[in-house]
């Protein structure tokens, strides 16, 4: 998921695409060490995305964190 596309989104959404991006990431990994994870990328791209969001959701608490001080 590309960034401008997670900005488009609510708090909310995020959190929830967070959630599931978490639950997916676990399901991977109980894949590779069963040995039925065939694609090993996706572990990666799946992390990647993990800290997409939440770089995103973190940027939006600075920016409300500055607006209330100033």
């Amino acid at each position: 998921m590309k960034p401008e596309e997670i900005r488009k989104l609510s708090k909310e959404e995020i959190a929830v695409k967070l959630s599931d991006s978490r639950e997916e990431l676990m399901k991977f990994r109980f894949q590779q060490v069963t040995g039925q994870l065939t694609d090993t990328s996706r572990l990666r791209l799946m992390r990647r995305d993990i800290a997409r969001l939440e770089t995103i959701l973190r940027e939006r608490a600075g920016a409300a964190l500055q607006e209330g001080e100033a």
